[in-house]
């Protein structure tokens, strides 16, 4: 099993990383969360990895943080939920906001990801409730009981309802986060960098 790669990144081409460690070059898929947080090309970069053994393809899968890499692993035990489907959730929806809207059972939001359709949003919440609760410490923090919604996610759920897609908004938010702390405030820097 290959834990972590720590090494040069060679390139980036969504949702596929190269990363060069000790002369050797490692294909890498990687939802948009991760994507977000690298460093520029020739830079070093440390990914924690799932490797995953089909009988038609080995691939190797990596992630920016151990809450994102154990919501992967959650998400492919889910029926009907590959890999390709955890990936496009990950791209789409943060680690918290998934947790929320399971949480608060909210299929709705959960269908604006791509790839996802009703049956498998229901399926997610009713199978991902108690995974979340009884996962280990990254994943379960994203869980709080009673968790109120963050300014974050507020404005992450208005700009999909404007018609923003998950990962265009969670990259808008990305670009904003020190500029504001409430909702309104969010909303608005990321309508004007979206401008820009």
């Amino acid at each position: 099993m290959i834990g972590f790669l720590k090494g040069t990144l060679v390139a980036k081409h969504p949702p596929q990383l190269l990363v060069e460690v000790g002369g050797v070059g490692y294909e890498v898929d990687a939802p948009m969360s991760t994507f977000y947080q690298l460093p520029d090309a020739g830079q070093p970069v440390t990914l924690l990895t799932h490797f995953l053994v089909r009988d038609d393809a080995q691939v190797l899968f990596g992630f920016a943080t151990e809450a994102e890499r154990q919501l992967f692993r959650s998400l492919i035990k889910v029926g009907g939920v590959g890999a390709r489907i955890a990936l496009a959730i990950l791209s789409g929806i943060s680690v918290e906001a998934f947790a929320r809207c399971v949480h608060a059972e909210d299929a709705a939001a959960l269908t604006r990801i791509p790839g996802v359709g009703r049956k498998t949003a229901d399926r997610l919440i009713v199978e991902m409730r108690d995974r979340l609760k009884q996962s280990s410490s990254a994943l379960a923090q994203a869980m709080p009981e009673g968790m109120p919604a963050s300014a974050g996610d507020e404005a992450f759920d208005a700009l999909v309802a404007l018609g923003y897609k998950p990962a265009e908004a969670t990259r808008l938010l990305k670009k904003v986060e020190n500029m504001a702390t409430d909702t309104e405030g969010l909303i608005r820097a990321a309508l004007q960098a979206a401008a820009r």
